[in-house]
């Protein structure tokens, strides 16, 4: 089976950045497609980026310009880095993995961003 670990998530002041970091482990190829979502209390998961084996992103509009996901696929692991952090941005940050018709979720890194 796939496992997903995140790393990176603590606590940042606004306009601070950090790097969320998954690594993938496991019975897993290099054809698949990474993304970051975000939970927030009393709010939908939200996907926040997304990342093919090739290198296309997309990016959901309130993090455009902010947040950047990359991925190195020898290390099978996917980062997003994110910039001026605003509070909004506070929320778990779940790492998913799409391959085929599987998807794979890791547990989850906290974010937030408060003064």
């Amino acid at each position: 089976q796939v496992q997903l670990v995140e790393s990176g998530g603590g606590l940042v002041q606004p306009g601070g950045s950090l790097r969320v970091s998954c690594a993938a482990s496991g019975s897993i190829s290099s054809i698949y497609t990474m993304a970051w979502y975000r939970q927030t209390p009393g709010k939908q998961r939200e996907l926040v980026a997304r990342i093919t084996n090739t290198g296309s992103t997309i990016y959901t509009d309130s993090v455009k310009g902010r947040f950047t996901i990359s991925r190195d696929n020898a290390k099978n692991t996917v980062y997003l880095q994110m910039n001026s952090l605003k509070p909004e941005d506070t929320a778990v940050y779940l790492c998913n993995v799409v391959r085929g018709f599987v998807m794979y979720w890791g547990q989850g890194t906290q974010v937030t961003v408060s003064s």
